[in-house]
C-alpha cells in the first residue's frame, strides 16, 4: 500500500512536468482519477449549466463512483506513464 501511495505521489508531481499539455478529455480523466483516489466518491450537487467547467469536472469524477482509492491511484499512475 505504501508503495502504491509513493508511486501515486510521484505520478502527481510528474503530471505537472509532462512534455506537452494533454487534451481536455485527458485532463478531465487526470482530475477525476486524482479526486477519486484522494477524496473518494463525489458528493454534493452537480454545478449549474452556467458552470461548464465545474459540470465537466463533476461528471468526470461522478463517472468513477465506486472505484476504490487504490484502483484510482493505479489508473492515475498508468495514465501519467502513458503521457510521458
Amino acid at each position: 500500500m505504501a508503495d502504491l501511495k509513493a508511486l501515486f505521489e510521484q505520478a502527481v508531481s510528474e503530471s505537472k512536468q509532462l512534455p506537452e499539455k494533454p487534451d481536455n478529455m485527458t485532463l478531465l480523466k487526470i482530475y477525476a482519477l486524482y479526486k477519486q483516489a484522494t477524496a473518494g466518491d463525489v458528493e454534493g450537487k452537480r454545478p449549474g449549466f452556467t458552470d461548464m467547467v465545474g459540470r465537466a469536472k463533476f461528471d468526470a469524477w461522478d463517472g468513477l463512483k465506486g472505484t476504490s482509492a487504490d484502483e484510482a491511484m493505479q489508473q492515475y499512475i498508468d495514465l501519467i506513464e502513458s503521457l510521458k
